[in-house]
């Protein structure tokens, strides 16, 4: 059994196919989009309930829906999914109000090391967990 599955949305095939080589190696289920459109089907499609992912790592410059869209769906209907944005064009401001107001957990910028990645998936499936569980102190 996998440390979970996380769902990558971006464009560019090269990327996925490194994100996903990174993170299966490193013990996840990868589930790959190649845009946002294909990113909402994807997470749709499993079952009623959504696909069952741990995390999403979506991109902001996509074609036919593009990240910031993808993320507020996301947001909207799977709140419980933690998102990761990987950009190769950040900007501080967008991050600040996408971490704010979508409930972004990172927001990592292309290139990127294969600890931060796997750093910050874990990071994101560890919050959804822990949202999951109610503790109460003693």
């Amino acid at each position: 059994m996998g440390l979970g599955r996380v769902l990558v949305v971006d464009d560019e095939p090269n990327i996925r196919k490194v994100l996903r080589l990174v993170l299966t190696k490193a013990g996840y289920d990868v589930v790959e989009a190649e845009d946002g459109v294909k990113g909402v089907d994807a997470i749709k499609r499993s079952d009623e309930n959504g696909l069952l992912v741990d995390a999403i790592i979506c991109d902001l410059q996509m074609p036919n829906m593009n990240g910031m869209e993808a993320i507020e769906y996301f947001h909207s209907q799977f709140p419980s999914i933690p998102v990761i944005v990987l950009t190769g064009k950040p900007d501080i401001l967008n991050a600040k109000a996408l971490m704010k107001e979508l409930g972004v957990v990172d927001y990592l910028v292309k290139p990127i090391q294969s600890e931060q990645l796997i750093a910050a998936v874990h990071k994101a499936a560890v919050h959804k967990a822990l949202r999951g569980h109610v503790f109460f102190a003693t």
